[in-house]
């Protein structure tokens, strides 16, 4: 974890913790970098946020002072960008996005040339330049400045691209969207509509400010209300820059990534495409989903959390499904991100394929009541090492068998120790989450 990247980019509150000349930098940085030996060509998305228009021009000016010539997708999801650097060969892809973060807040995601996220040193190498006192990179003269173009072609082929998946025609399929006023607004409608369903949308009018505003993936209870309201057959939530993707069957029961990996990974199995019999999650998912997996006969793996976690096990061992709980799911034999259209794409697929309600392709997955809490301590390594944690952790284990489970893990960008519990009721999720709790703010606060 870096100075300034995380796991998934550069994250803040606009112009505090990330401001232009960040953007500038990292442009700047990327525009050089990628020009060594040829003149880059970096491709810019962004979502709706009121702050990603001034992030674009300060990225495309750091980015052509450098050389680069700029290509703008303009308001897309984050795996359209993803797509259209490893399709269409450009040098590298940058999404300006807080994801499901509040509209106050942004981000900088960078893609490499394989559409994969940045690999950590040269994120570390772009710290150091905006860190640096003095800048000591060259500014392009003459014809060698960068340009700008418009690229909104390139969002138009994503969208051909994912249509282009779809195995049958969704005709009579009732299909609730719910795009959290974000990058879903400018795709999930039109492939929808494109496929045959009838389709019924909402938080599809962006203003900048409105983006996961009691919408979308983190308030899937408007969904629910909706879907049940309407009688639909399906809904699909997805968050600010449409990566992620969590769903409503048609009782309106929340179908999160977890069940999502549960109906895919159980339908690639049958149809003897699912490599290596194998679905990647990450230490987060629920126990109900391992015990499904384990009646069916499916092995799984466990990463960190974060679905650049995920993926890099993917990659490593030729993995084709896996995601984590809040609805990023990566299927590797299409897209190189999380997506979330092609999540809901590829569930619908099985819903057809199999002529079955959602609600019935998972009532055999009994999820556990699991409950988290944070809690902020001094020193989250030295909290995470102290004998009287790991003794009550150790006696919470015990006494959970096979019936639950806890997991200790400190936050990435905050000096927090997170306690999950996962046991047969909510009333002993609270009895064991408190009983470490306890221990913890009596040790290490």
């Amino acid at each position: 974890m870096g100075k300034y990247f995380g796991t998934d980019g550069f994250r803040g509150e606009a112009n505090v913790n990330l401001n232009v000349m960040h953007a500038y930098k990292v442009g700047r940085f990327l525009g050089n970098y990628y020009s060594k030996e040829h003149k880059a060509r970096i491709v810019i998305g962004k979502d709706t946020r009121r702050s990603s228009y001034m992030f674009e021009d300060a990225l495309s000016a750091g980015l052509t002072a450098s050389g680069a010539d700029v290509y703008l997708l303009h308001v897309t999801p984050t795996p359209s960008v993803s797509y259209v650097v490893r399709s269409e060969g450009f040098d590298c892809g940058i999404m300006i996005s807080a994801s499901h973060n509040p509209y106050y807040d942004n981000g900088i995601k960078i893609i490499n040339g394989s559409g994969h996220k940045l690999e950590a040193e040269i994120e570390e190498k772009i710290e150091a330049y905006i860190d640096s006192q003095e800048d000591t990179l060259p500014f392009a003269t003459k014809e060698n400045i960068g340009c700008t173009t418009d690229y909104a072609v390139g969002r138009h082929r994503y969208i051909g691209y994912l249509m282009s998946l779809a195995t049958r025609s969704f005709k009579d399929m009732k299909v609730g969207l719910d795009c959290a006023n974000g990058s879903a607004s400018t795709v999930a409608k039109g492939v929808f509509d494109a496929l045959g369903a009838k389709t019924y949308t909402i938080n599809n009018q962006p203003d900048g400010v409105n983006i996961n505003k009691d919408c979308g993936s983190t308030h899937i209870e408007v969904l629910q209300s909706y879907v049940k309201e309407n009688g639909l057959d399906v809904g699909f939530a997805f968050d600010g820059d449409a990566d992620r993707c969590l769903a409503v069957d048609d009782q309106g029961n929340i179908i999160d990534g977890d069940l999502i990996l549960y109906v895919c990974g159980t339908y690639l199995k049958e149809k003897g495409e699912l490599a290596n019999n194998t679905i990647v999650t990450t230490v987060m998912s629920n126990l109900g989903l391992y015990k499904a997996l384990d009646k069916k006969g499916i092995s799984y793996e466990k990463t960190a959390v974060g679905d650049k976690y995920v993926y890099e096990n993917m990659m490593k061992h030729d993995h084709i499904i896996g995601g984590e709980q809040s609805g990023h799911i990566i299927f590797s034999k299409y897209a190189a991100t999380g997506d979330g259209v092609l999540t809901a794409l590829m569930i619908m697929e099985v819903i057809l394929e199999k002529k079955m309600r959602l609600s019935d392709l998972v009532k055999e997955v009994v999820i556990y009541p699991q409950l988290l809490e944070n809690v902020r301590v001094k020193d989250k390594n030295a909290a995470m090492e102290h004998p009287e944690v790991r003794k009550v952790a150790r006696q919470v284990e015990e006494l959970l068998g096979n019936n639950g489970r806890i997991l200790l893990r400190e936050s990435g960008t905050e000096p927090l120790v997170r306690v999950m519990v996962e046991a047969e009721t909510d009333a002993l999720c609270e009895q064991y989450v408190k009983k470490v709790v306890d221990v913890i703010k009596a040790n290490c606060v």
